[in-house]
């Protein structure tokens, strides 16, 4: 692990560190296990071809996900009440660690899509307006996909953020979308920060992904993991990957964690190179010497052909038989990381509602 100061990241020093880079080779970055499949442009297509014939019925909820309101008036209220996690939907978290607040791969915009016409739109509406965020210590991205990178959004908080910290050569867009360079940090695998005046410490650590944002751009930018430490506590966020060995070397170097978001949903057989099963997602977890699981990557887009609702059966399923503590707060809601207490099933009415209905459009039909 590298310890960096922020002033070490200029865009000429960040050119020197991508090209310096181990996982950096003829003009791309590269995955770890060098035969990991990446997402082609046949996958695609082969993609596409399903979702039109092979996507759940259920693939999307017919009735409202639950949303707690909050404001900026509640989390200031609540940022001394200790430490602290809500979902915003999809990958997007709120951290309240030490009264300051972090936010990761914000995304707030009604679509996970390079335009606004269209693609994959929200199941529900953010719990809060960036207007309403408060003053927000860093941002940290996972990588440059448009789930979990938005354009609008970091526009929006270019004003609101002391730093933004990111992956090697995402910064470009950022400060293609005016955030000042100053405020930019790029990190390699296994490099660190120490957010100023704070104890904490960020970590990019390795993931099994790919990155871009149109058809030219493929691999430009690195993808990671984060492992988030600060005084009380340590948190893994898995962004984006497939199951691969890389857990295991993160739990042993910087492990245990108390809690980790972990990526669960949107995955597919013919994917799984690059999103885990929830099998595989609870098999990295328990690589990662982690204690509970918060499930991420689920429940705001339909991205994928299973049922919205399956990757949160079938995690709980799994982390009930090898009794893990599994932790799903409602969008929005405050979930204290100390102590860290269980949570409702929100989603089996929800369910329960769609199938029952599902079930008797079959039989009319018939």
């Amino acid at each position: 692990m590298v310890l960096l100061s922020a002033c070490n990241n200029t865009p000429e020093k960040t050119k020197t560190a991508i090209e310096a880079s181990a996982q950096y080779s003829d003009g791309v970055f590269i995955n770890k296990k060098s035969d990991a499949s990446t997402f082609s442009l046949k996958d695609s297509w082969n993609s596409a071809k399903r979702f039109l014939f092979e996507k759940d019925p259920e693939s999307s909820p017919e009735t409202q996900i639950p949303v707690k309101a909050m404001s900026q008036q509640s989390l200031e209220a609540e940022r001394k009440l200790g430490d602290a996690l809500y979902r915003i939907g999809h990958s997007s978290l709120l951290l309240n660690l030490d009264q300051e607040f972090y936010l990761i791969d914000p995304v707030f915009g009604e679509r996970a899509s390079p335009v606004s016409f269209a693609g994959p739109k929200r199941f529900h509406a953010t719990p809060l307006t960036i207007d309403q965020l408060p003053e927000i210590k860093a941002v940290i991205i996972s990588h440059d996909h448009y789930d979990h990178l938005d354009k609008s959004s970091i526009k929006a908080l270019a004003d609101k953020v002391e730093t933004f910290i990111v992956p090697l050569n995402v910064g470009k867009h950022l400060r293609k979308w005016g955030v000042d360079s100053a405020n930019v940090v790029e990190l390699d695998w296994w490099q660190s920060i120490q957010v100023e005046s704070t104890n904490t410490i960020l970590t990019a650590t390795p993931a099994q992904h790919f990155s871009g944002r149109t058809l030219s751009d493929k691999n430009e930018t690195l993808w990671a993991s984060w492992v988030i430490q600060s005084k009380h506590r340590k948190i893994f966020f898995s962004g984006d990957s497939g199951y691969f060995e890389g857990f295991k070397e993160i739990g042993e170097r910087l492990g245990p964690f108390d809690l980790s978001l972990m990526e669960n949903g949107a995955y597919d057989q013919a994917w799984e190179g690059v999103h885990m099963t929830p099998e595989q997602s609870v098999q990295a977890h328990i690589d990662l010497q982690a204690g509970a699981l918060l499930p991420i990557h689920n429940s705001t887009f339909d991205l994928a052909l299973h049922a919205w609702h399956e990757p949160l059966n079938r995690i709980e399923k799994l982390t009930h038989a090898l009794n893990i503590p599994l932790v799903t707060p409602t969008i929005g809601s405050r979930l204290a990381l100390e102590p860290l207490t269980p949570t409702q099933a929100w989603w089996k009415s929800l369910q329960t509602q769609q199938s029952a209905k599902h079930l008797d459009t079959v039989a009319t039909a018939l």
